[in-house]
């Protein structure tokens, strides 16, 4: 570990002073070698589903697998970074002084971005990709789940650097899936200048509580879909249907559904028609008592509005109004994405106005937290919390800034 991290730090200044013609060559290159070792890199992940079949669920299997469709569209990932404007010296703020004196706010990068992950072979290439048209070396911790599938992956991106002559130490992959690892990273102080943490709730607490390097925590997804009484209710069928079940393992994904009380006896049978009885892979209901009382379904335990399921499972809760909506999410929200399905202009601005959370939608769902959706091309995750980013990470989020300063003899 200590040779790969001393290796990323002398890195560095190489790639924080490519062109940007260089690092969109770099790019093109890594995604040219991607696809062509795309047999390599699927037998590889044949092995990690195979390890994990027996002890991750389907869902999340969904998550580990990846296919000729899916390394294209990493592919494709990788080249529209290459569309995207460099984020690294962009003049963000001048001042001049009376006196002559001229200070400039110039974005620079991080430096070294260590990201641990777990089962998401695709977020490898994700995170090499944005690191380094963002002029950042970065060390990658895959879950052991991934690691055969990510190895792969970061052998062709490595490859890709070195065949136009840009170090590979660019991209890194720690070797060691252990616990022991993550624990180094979290203290890798004067080698790691930023920690990136994605995954479920136990690796992003382990991370903020842990960490003595600067850390991000990308937060899990408690993400909340609210139907109030003016909605139109096919509308809001489909914004629930959508966010829960497109794509359940995913962090944008709806975990509790509120119901304004006014329309629960009519809309609740509509949901449960749509999301059990005509559903192939039909949804678990988990209900409180109001809900309950209307459509079958499992009752609603103690913690199951405070749950990520990752899963067909939605938590459903009948409420007065939108202020109670809001004062439910800000008990129970993780601060990822919220959304409304309303008619009212007056309850549209009151929930945007309080719901605090990266994403506050109203009337569309909550699935289009992501990085790409929001024009950011990929995404190094999406951060639940207020310093100094939040929501989708894209290019931008990955640089600070300096001050440069110009004089002609100033003296104090």
């Amino acid at each position: 570990m200590k040779e790969m991290l001393e290796a990323a730090k002398a890195a560095k200044g190489e790639v924080a002073g490519l062109t940007t013609e260089k690092k969109n060559a770099a790019l093109n290159a890594m995604a040219d070698v991607l696809l062509a070792r795309q047999d390599a890199i699927l037998d590889a992940n044949a092995l990690d589903m195979a390890s994990a079949k027996e002890h991750i669920s389907p869902v999340m299997l969904d998550r580990l697998k990846l296919t000729k469709e899916r390394i294209a569209g990493m592919a494709q990932g990788i080249r529209e970074v290459t569309a995207l404007p460099d984020p690294v010296g962009r003049i963000l703020q001048t001042h001049t002084r009376e006196d002559g004196l001229k200070i400039q706010k110039v974005s620079v990068p991080m430096g070294v971005i260590a990201i641990i992950y777990e089962s998401r072979p695709n977020v490898t290439s994700d995170a090499a990709a944005l690191a380094l048209k963002s002029g950042n070396v970065c060390v990658l911790r895959s879950g052991k789940e991934a690691f055969r599938s990510a190895n792969a992956i970061v052998d062709a991106l490595r490859s890709g650097l070195r065949s136009v002559g840009i170090t590979e130490n660019a991209v890194n992959l720690v070797q060691d899936t252990s616990r022991e690892s993550a624990a180094a990273l979290m203290t890798a102080n004067g080698y790691i200048d930023l920690l990136i943490p994605r995954g479920g709730a136990g690796l992003i607490n382990a991370c903020v509580s842990t960490a003595t390097v600067p850390c991000i925590a990308t937060g899990t997804g408690i993400c909340h879909v609210y139907v109030e009484k003016s909605a139109d209710l096919n509308m809001a069928l489909n914004i629930v249907e959508n966010a829960k079940t497109s794509r359940p393992s995913v962090c944008n994904a709806e975990e509790v559904l509120l119901v304004d009380k006014a329309i629960a006896p009519t809309f609740l049978p509509m949901l449960y028609k749509r999301l059990v009885t005509d559903r192939e892979r039909a949804a678990e209901l988990r209900l409180d008592e109001t809900a309950a009382a209307i459509i079958p379904g499992k009752k609603a335990g103690e913690k199951d509005f405070d749950t990520e399921f990752l899963d067909y499972i939605l938590a459903v809760k009948c409420v007065e109004d939108v202020k109670e909506a809001v004062a439910h999410i800000a008990a129970h929200s993780t601060g990822h994405s919220e959304a409304i399905v309303t008619r009212s202009p007056e309850a549209e601005r009151y929930f945007t106005a309080n719901v605090d959370s990266a994403a506050v939608y109203v009337n569309a769902s909550t699935r289009f937290t992501d990085g790409g959706e929001f024009g950011l091309g990929c995404e190094m995750g999406i951060s639940t919390q207020k310093l100094h980013a939040r929501g989708p990470m894209g290019l931008q989020e990955l640089t600070t800034y300096k001050y440069i300063i110009h004089g002609n003899g100033h003296i104090r």
